[in-house]
């Protein structure tokens, strides 16, 4: 099951779903309310260990104790919290590896930004995750403690949910679909409030859409493809794993997945100072996504050490906004958060590991 930690030889709880629980339970010699108990101890109230769950008998948490079974909860490094709320969380698992998750509060919804890996190997030049290399992909708990510690750091449960984080999640695609499923019957947060971000592997994209149908029972989180350049040869400039996708067909892929599910596709599009953010490279990009059911978001650049890149001004964001308008693609600018306390994905784990 997708919630047996990976290498650890013990349970874990956390990322089971009440009827989950409800069987194991039973399976453990106790009655199947003593499963719904353990759900909203888990969920509901954050559960950090069992010792705590006081409403089951004593000896049988003892007895799960002694065998190894645990909740699955992560242990806290360091916080950081910038001067909009914006806060990011370092987290450590088990095995001793460490893992980011960040807080994105407004007045109406406080957004979290998941890890699905541990580090990343799609080596991205201007992400700061890629440079350590990958160690291995997490565990659904692992996805869903993120999700848990934001709430309880920040006092507020979260609306939305973006794997945005550390990692590419469709090189981890069943630990993934099965932490949508929990955030979204488990913690009840939408579907829809959901946003699935990657930079594109060969082959992925109709197997998750034919997946998604398969475990969720419907496709309704969005799928947000990672462009940031409007063609080939500047995208493997800046996505060296882009060598493998040519961007035609990983175009070509979103329209199936737009096919199969019924959901538009988000591309992100991260601008970097002179390098793709002239008008030109807008008009190239309506070019490639014009007439396809979709929504470009813009990304301002937020610098990391070891790269030259440059944030762009809000004269050229706009000036590039301005084009994909003009030319009838959807589009929208997201506001950079967290800038004082480096929340780019990867910069607070890079500073905690020895140099």
């Amino acid at each position: 099951m997708s919630s047996t930690y990976l290498s650890g030889g013990y349970q874990v709880l956390l990322g089971r779903s009440a009827a989950q629980l409800e069987d194991w339970a039973v399976a453990e010699g106790q009655p199947a309310f003593r499963g719904r108990q353990l759900h909203d101890w888990l969920y509901a109230k954050g559960a950090r260990s069992l010792e705590v769950i006081t409403v089951l008998p004593k000896a049988w948490r003892i007895s799960l104790q002694q065998r190894g079974i645990t909740v699955g909860r992560l242990r806290e490094l360091s916080r950081a919290v910038a001067e909009d709320s914006t806060t990011k969380l370092l987290l450590s698992t088990v095995d001793g590896e460490t893992i980011e998750t960040v807080g994105i509060p407004t007045q109406q919804r406080l957004t979290v930004c998941l890890s699905s890996q541990v580090g990343c190997s799609m080596a991205c030049r201007f992400c700061a995750t890629g440079k350590g290399g990958l160690q291995r992909s997490l565990a659904t708990h692992e996805i869903i403690d993120q999700v848990l510690s934001i709430r309880e750091a920040m006092d507020r449960r979260p609306s939305h949910v973006v794997f945005m984080g550390m990692g590419e999640p469709l090189l981890n695609t069943e630990a993934v679909l099965a932490a949508i499923r929990c955030l979204n019957i488990d913690l009840g947060i939408g579907q829809r409030r959901i946003t699935l971000s990657t930079v594109g592997v060969p082959h992925t994209l109709p197997q998750l859409a034919e997946l998604a149908l398969k475990r969720l029972g419907r496709a309704q989180f969005t799928l947000a493809v990672s462009l940031h350049a409007p063609n080939q040869e500047l995208r493997e400039s800046l996505i060296p794993a882009a060598r493998f996708y040519p961007l035609d067909a990983l175009l070509e892929d979103c329209r199936h997945y737009l096919a199969v599910t019924g959901r538009r596709v988000s591309f992100e599009y991260i601008l970097l100072g002179g390098l793709n953010d002239q008008p030109q490279h807008a008009e190239e990009l309506a070019d490639r996504v014009g007439g396809f059911q979709s929504h470009v978001n813009l990304i301002a650049y937020n610098p990391i050490d070891d790269e030259p890149f440059k944030r762009p001004t809000l004269g050229t964001i706009e000036a590039f906004r301005r084009v994909l308008e003009r030319r009838g693609v959807a589009v929208s600018v997201r506001a950079s958060r967290g800038l004082d306390q480096n929340a780019a994905c990867g910069q607070l784990r890079r500073q905690s590991q020895p140099q």
